[in-house]
């Protein structure tokens, strides 16, 4: 980048912890629960380049049982062991906070669950949380951040790894930055036109940082 943003807003599942596995583990537990079809897992590989209302209608989800499902996952996320992170997080983190660039965290996931695989170190310079996301709520706490921070958009940055994190970002006007290495495949991310997008960690850092 060439100028210094404002504000680098950050998911967490997928983009800074690799908590896939945990929620493809936790699926058959919640198809039981809540009484949705359980995809097999060739299905499940097709699904990660599917807009997430396309998934909810093939699976029979209706939208009244997301907030259920959503708090029900965050609770089982709590109870878990935590979350590995993804080998350049801590370093990524730590470039940007020494740049003196605003980090903020915005996921579907409990901010305990967050703040326990960040650590403490790196969760005492995060400057701002907006965690307990719906799956279709994060344009809201994008915003909330941004207020909090006084961040302009046209100088945000949004770091996520699915369709409706981009989705998000253009909801709100600012900067929609995809990676694959989390949940959606490059293929399906670039499909939704991010402003950016990144398969190798370093080449991220070198941009945010540069």
């Amino acid at each position: 980048m060439t100028q210094k943003p404002d504000l680098i807003i950050f998911d967490f599942d997928g983009t800074l912890a690799d908590s896939v596995g945990f929620f493809r583990e936790l699926l058959p537990e919640l198809s039981r629960k809540f009484r949705f079809r359980l995809p097999s897992h060739e299905e499940q590989e097709a699904m990660r380049g599917r807009p997430p209302r396309e998934v909810m209608r093939a699976l029979g989800i209706p939208g009244w049982k997301l907030p259920m499902i959503a708090v029900y996952a965050r609770k089982r996320a709590r109870a878990s062991e935590t979350f590995p992170l993804y080998a350049s997080t801590r370093d990524l983190l730590d470039a940007l906070i020494a740049k003196g660039i605003p980090v903020a965290v915005v996921s579907s996931n409990a901010e305990a669950v967050v703040r326990r695989a960040l650590g403490p170190e790196i969760s005492s310079r995060i400057s701002a949380w907006s965690c307990g996301a719906g799956m279709f709520g994060k344009a809201k706490h994008f915003r909330d951040v941004m207020k909090r921070l006084k961040a302009a958009p046209a100088r945000t940055l949004a770091v996520g790894d699915e369709i409706r994190d981009i989705d998000a970002a253009r909801e709100v006007g600012i900067c929609a930055v995809a990676v694959s290495w989390g949940f959606a495949p490059m293929d399906a991310l670039r499909a939704a036109c991010p402003d950016h997008a990144f398969e190798d960690p370093a080449e991220l850092k070198a941009f945010l940082t540069g």
